[in-house]
Order: C-alpha cells, then structure tokens, then sequence
C-alpha cells in the first residue's frame, strides 16, 4: 500500500454497522383457568458507528419481511436525531415545568 492510500484510507470515516435487538410486548392472561401469556416481538435497529452514540434507525429502515434484509434509505443521515454519549446527558433533580 502507498502513504497516498494509507492517508486516505486514516482519513476515510469508519464504517458503520447495524445491530438489531428484539424486544417483546407481552399481555397477561385474560382468562383465569389458562393462565398463558401472549408476546409479540418488537424489532428495534440500531447504527453503531466507532467513537459514536448509537443512533435508532428503526423507523427510517424499510425491512423485507420475507427475508428480513433491512434497507436503510441513504437520505437517513440528514433526518436522524443526533446521538449524545450517556455521560453528556444532563440529569435534573426535579421535573421540569413542575413548579410546585
């Protein structure tokens, strides 16, 4: 390899990748006598990207249902919220708008 394609390949943004994570509603058995709960998975999609919060993709992905191939639109970049890491998150003592 080149110093050219060494420098453009440091400078070249790390690539990201999707992760994905299925969550489950459940609700509680309506009848007494069968006492059986009903789930139903909830999939969330994540971009994880080096150096970087984690961003939720899910409702910007398109997910083929058959195949489960997930399809991320390549105008998603400029829609998505910002990520802040968790040690940039501001936490309040008290509930804000609440002046009780």
């Amino acid at each position: 390899m080149d110093s050219d394609t060494a420098d453009r390949n440091r400078d070249a943004p790390q690539k990201c990748r999707l992760a994905e994570i299925v969550q489950y509603r459940c609700d509680p058995p309506q009848d007494s006598n069968h006492p059986q709960w009903h789930c139903l998975p909830i999939i969330r999609i994540f971009r994880i990207c080096q150096n970087r919060p984690a961003v939720e993709l899910t409702r910007f992905v398109e997910i083929n249902v058959e195949t489960g191939a997930v399809h991320v639109p390549s105008q998603s970049s400029q829609v998505l919220p910002k990520g802040k890491a968790w040690r940039d998150v501001i936490r309040y003592e008290h509930a804000v708008g609440n002046e009780s």
